[in-house]
């Protein structure tokens, strides 16, 4: 483990394109322990791409990226790790049973008392009951809240969260508010919304993306939503 006040996401200069077009053009990106981050845009801003760079999921073409210290990607084996990655998709596999789902990615994390984290996470969730059954036979919203143990099972320092309300059910989505809530001292959270409501109320810091680039950032306190949303309109105009 390296030092417990490293950044959790130290990156300067980010650059990722796509046939031609730069996706994410220059970008600095720091999330510090026990901050949430909240990164919104229009389509094609370019928040998913910067998310999917910072998961060590894509590859970016210059500038730096360290990830608790650990310096991406010759280090990503160790950094990925103490990750932990939502997206629309939960990421999780539809013939295999709840249980058997969270068994296998406590073995890819080397969890020592799996079987207890997995009773604990399946509890938390919702679906201790159904821990047997196939997730093809779940819900939209079960199999997210699926995702929410898989993502937690291994206690990760980083969140990283892309759009990750999307499909959630009520259940699903007070679970979600009460762990971005509860970040604690000594991990983080970078989210990529949509839903303006939800950055202002459960980020710090909100970094505003527009083209590529970051058009502005701010803390979140001491800002209304009708404030945010009229900035908000003005920088991606």
């Amino acid at each position: 483990m390296r030092h417990p006040d490293a950044p959790l996401v130290d990156a300067s200069g980010l650059v990722r394109g796509f046939g031609g077009r730069r996706a994410v053009d220059g970008v600095d990106l720091q999330v510090a322990p026990g901050e949430r981050v909240a990164v919104v845009g229009p389509n094609g801003a370019g928040k998913t791409t910067l998310l999917r760079i910072a998961a060590t999921l894509l590859r970016r073409e210059a500038g730096t990226l360290s990830l608790l210290g650990w310096e991406i990607p010759d280090q990503a084996q160790q950094a990925r790790r103490h990750l932990g990655y939502l997206g629309h998709d939960p990421m999780v596999y539809l013939d295999l049973t709840a249980q058997q789902n969270l068994e296998l990615f406590a073995d890819l994390y080397g969890i020592d008392d799996a079987s207890e984290c997995i009773t604990a996470a399946l509890s938390r969730v919702g679906l201790l009951a159904r821990s047997h059954d196939a997730v093809r036979t779940f819900s939209r919203g079960m199999g997210q809240r699926l995702g929410i143990a898989r993502l937690t099972l291994h206690a990760p320092r980083l969140l990283l969260l892309d759009e990750p309300y999307t499909g959630l059910d009520s259940r699903g989505a007070r679970l979600l508010d009460d762990l971005v809530a509860d970040v604690g001292a000594d991990r983080g959270i970078l989210m990529v919304t949509h839903e303006l409501d939800r950055a202002l109320t459960g980020a710090d810091r909100v970094m505003v993306m527009h083209r590529g680039r970051v058009a502005a950032e701010f803390p979140t306190a001491g800002t209304d939503l009708p404030e945010f949303r009229k900035r908000y309109a003005e920088l991606t105009a």
